[in-house]
């Protein structure tokens, strides 16, 4: 049992001018997304395990190594995340299962050397639905400045009875970042950094 893939779509998107102000160096943020049929389209299954199990690894590598490629090398990626955006057929659950299963995200996590999770969208919508793929830095969860979204669309999917599954990376965070990271509000509120949760 592999997926069914209709096609693979690359998003890459460089800027140099960010805010009225040249950037020292291009900011660039790039996504590979998979079209695949959705194989519970329009019944409810109890079980999903079967299709994860068997579509996580060919979607985690396939799509790891074409991300690699975008970026020249694992190491050069340094904000990364995962989205699914599923048809008008289909559940939430369906694109949850799809990329939350180390299966898949662990080839991307190992590829980039990562200690972060992976940060993740997963909605529903039409062919040309907007796709939102949230960044974060791969070791660091509190570095503000790799907060990014790369949004896109694919003007023929979702169809109603596919899922789209994407991987995204950013190469550096934003060009002028100017509003800190999460520690110092953390230790202006008098959180103990180690732990957040306490006060």
């Amino acid at each position: 049992m592999s997926p069914e893939i209709r096609k693979i779509v690359t998003y890459d998107e460089e800027v140099f001018i960010e805010g009225f102000r040249a950037t020292d160096t291009p900011w660039r943020m790039f996504a590979v997304a998979a079209v695949i049929r959705n194989p519970w389209s329009g019944r409810f299954v109890e079980d999903l395990t079967p299709e994860i199990r068997a579509f996580g690894p060919v979607l985690g590598e396939m799509m790891t190594e074409r991300m690699i490629a975008l970026a020249g090398d694992g190491a050069a990626i340094e904000a990364y995340g995962k989205a699914a955006v599923v048809g008008l057929d289909g559940e939430i659950e369906h694109a949850s299962g799809l990329i939350h299963t180390l299966r898949f995200g662990n080839f991307y996590r190992e590829a980039v050397g990562a200690k972060s999770y992976l940060a993740f969208t997963n909605t529903r919508g039409p062919a040309d639905a907007a796709i939102m793929v949230p960044l974060m830095d791969k070791n660091d969860a509190g570095r503000r400045s790799h907060y990014l979204t790369i949004q896109f669309s694919i003007p023929d999917a979702p169809r109603a009875d596919e899922v789209v599954v994407v991987l995204g990376g950013a190469l550096s965070g934003r060009p002028h970042h100017r509003i800190g990271d999460r520690y110092q509000d953390l230790k202006d509120l008098g959180h103990d950094l180690d732990n957040p949760a306490a006060v």
